[in-house]
């Protein structure tokens, strides 16, 4: 990033950023080529919530993000082309696996990019979230999510997590709704924010939603992806001068809003109870 400072000493008329020896006018210094490690964790089952990481891979490539460690076992199928970005027939027709497409659409952007592509479920490789700065969270099920905030929290790592829904009530017009929660260490977690309980918890068996096979979910995907890597570009860089702490935003697809979620004016007081600092690090056995 470079700028163009006033005669008058005070803050840049104007700035640039640089990609491949070429400047580019920009608003203001938002991010720079910053060498990031960005975790992108999907689910192992079929679910769509699973390719929100492909906004989320594609957003961070063209922002500067260069390093990457993506999970998924799954191959496209001709059902992803409605909501996986950078996914095309020919993949279809050759099998591809997911987190092939992923490293293409990052390297197409960014072609210095380093992405560690992990054809497996996360469960069987977990240290690889101990180098991550940054870990996306797109999975269904309700204990995938806590188990991956309790590694993020052991070891201190922000971790944004998104999800949505499909209802289709009997005599009612479909709904869509999701989330965006940015759960930080030492900040209110999910079970604080009401989000993960016991009975979201027994939804763990379920499939997604009402949706169906084919769910015409793209739109809704980019919306909750674009949020969280705003979200994370605020981390690292600090731009809106705000204090992240907790962050819940629920989505109505149906009028098309983002907004805080009511439960975050009932969060409790004072530190998180169910993740204390006490444990932080790798657990060690000691002898009876």
């Amino acid at each position: 990033m470079q700028s163009n400072s006033n005669s008058d000493g005070h803050s840049p008329a104007k700035w640039f950023f640089t990609v491949d020896d070429q400047r580019f006018p920009a608003p203001r210094p938002l991010i720079s080529e910053a060498i990031i490690r960005a975790q992108a964790s999907v689910p192992a089952d079929r679910v769509i919530v699973r390719d929100h990481n492909s906004h989320i891979a594609q957003q961070l490539a063209h922002l500067g993000f260069l390093r990457y460690v993506i999970f998924d076992e799954d191959r496209i199928e001709a059902s992803n082309l409605n909501r996986l970005i950078g996914g095309t027939q020919a993949d279809v027709v050759a099998k591809r696996l997911k987190v092939e497409i992923a490293s293409r659409l990052i390297t197409g952007v960014r072609p210095h990019a380093h992405v560690e592509m992990i054809p497996e479920r996360w469960q069987k490789r977990p240290d690889q979230l101990k180098g991550c700065d940054l870990i996306f969270v797109c999975v269904d099920g309700y204990d995938q999510r806590r188990q991956l905030e309790g590694i993020a929290r052991r070891y201190l790592i922000p971790l944004i997590d998104i999800g949505m829904d499909v209802a289709m009530p009997e005599g009612s017009a479909p709904e869509i709704s999701g989330q965006v929660i940015l759960s930080m260490p030492g900040e209110h977690c999910m079970t604080c924010m009401g989000f993960l309980n016991e009975m979201s918890l027994e939804k763990e068996a379920k499939k997604y939603g009402d949706a169906g096979i084919n769910p015409q979910v793209v739109w809704s995907n980019g919306a909750l992806a674009s949020t969280a890597v705003g979200i994370a570009v605020d981390l690292v860089t600090g731009w809106s001068r705000s204090l992240r702490k907790s962050v819940y935003l629920c989505y109505q697809g149906s009028v098309g809003t983002l907004k805080p979620h009511l439960r975050l004016d009932y969060l409790p007081k004072g530190p998180c109870p169910h993740f204390p600092f006490a444990q932080l690090g790798d657990p060690k056995l000691r002898p009876l």
